[in-house]
């Protein structure tokens, strides 16, 4: 199976949405047509931080990636974030997901970020099993904190 990646574009909308939903629904956040739509527009606005990436197999878009610049104070530069990774069951054990990261890994060289980060869920077993191969754990526990009323 020979993967592509390509930046997202309006020929791809419909079938990121599709993946987009898959990834929600995954990790069971409520995603709907008007948040789709939001999170569309921060892709295709240049202006706009984050970054998205399809993976593609015979044309048809079977993995999705966003990433973005997160500036690290303790190193004194930018690194990478990796905010969204999905592939579609259909297409899972194929590589897809090892070829968005490198694709991620490439963007972080030609960039100069020395590292890109993300999170995942504890039981995300299968993808952790692909992070496990081709990045290190770290020791780090994510806390969130609502904002203030």
């Amino acid at each position: 199976m020979t993967v592509s990646i390509v930046p997202v574009a309006a020929a791809y909308r419909e079938r990121w949405g599709a993946l987009f939903q898959g990834y929600a629904d995954f990790y069971g956040r409520p995603s709907d047509d008007a948040h789709k739509d939001l999170v569309w527009a921060w892709l295709t606005d240049p202006a706009h931080e984050l970054e998205g990436y399809l993976a593609l197999v015979d044309g048809e878009a079977v993995g999705l990636v966003h990433v973005r610049r997160m500036p690290s104070a303790l190193r004194g530069c930018d690194v990478g974030f990796l905010d969204d990774l999905f592939v579609d069951r259909a297409a899972r054990g194929g590589r897809v997901g090892e070829a968005l990261l490198g694709f991620v890994a490439g963007l972080a060289r030609e960039r100069g970020w020395p590292v890109v980060r993300w999170i995942t869920g504890d039981d995300n077993y299968r993808a952790r099993g692909l992070y496990d191969r081709v990045a290190r754990k770290t020791a780090w526990n994510l806390y969130e904190m609502p904002a203030a009323p």
